[in-house]
């Protein structure tokens, strides 16, 4: 069975128990991207410091009065024209966590099986469950168990607090922008399981 690896980050609301999704961004260890921002996350909980680390980064900003949400598909490298599109691509899109949950659902289908890794992922994890109503709900090709970075890091003996961006040496991505922040954990990663 062919496992893939796939790194994911989200953005929401506040560290409260009625947290909001604001954005998610995964890429697999192929390479293909997924990244989304909703436009439906409870836009009351903003404060100061997500407004300017957060919302400041996102990638698209509300459309015009009668313009559509952003949705950009990609082929990815391995699939070349005149191949259906959905079979190996990457996603960007803005739009509701109902279209956001049902594109995340179409993306992962290209994998046969998924194993999700992400960084300090209590957060995360509930997050990307709920997009889909609950965990008993997740694609049945995603693995029930997520991953974490963080761990990996204590058990290498280095301080799991550690600047994501300086380990990585991902220096011009933009931190908390939930594509950005998963490029970063796939980097350490990728450096962790060489060490």
């Amino acid at each position: 069975m062919n496992i893939t690896k796939v790194f994911f980050d989200t953005e929401f609301s506040g560290l409260h128990q009625n947290t909001t999704l604001i954005s998610i961004g995964l890429i697999s260890e192929c390479g293909k991207t997924f990244y989304a921002e909703l436009n439906d996350y409870d836009k009351t909980q903003i404060d100061d410091w997500l407004q300017v680390n957060v919302i400041n980064n996102l990638k698209f900003k509300e459309p015009k009065t009668g313009e559509d949400e952003y949705y950009v598909a990609t082929r990815s490298d391995e699939n070349k024209a005149p191949n259906d599109l959905y079979k190996s691509y990457s996603l960007e899109l803005r739009d509701n966590k109902r279209v956001v949950s049902f594109q995340l659902l179409q993306w992962l289908e290209q994998f046969e099986k998924v194993e999700m890794w992400s960084d300090c992922l209590a957060y995360d994890w509930v997050l990307f469950n709920q997009l889909f109503g609950h965990a008993f709900n997740i694609p049945k090709n995603v693995y029930y168990i997520p991953f974490d970075i963080s761990t990996m890091f204590k058990l290498k003996g280095i301080d799991a607090d550690i600047s994501r961006k300086e380990f990585s040496g991902l220096t011009t991505e933009v931190e908390h922008n939930s594509l950005s922040d998963t490029k970063m954990i796939k980097a350490c990663y990728n450096k962790l399981n060489l060490m």
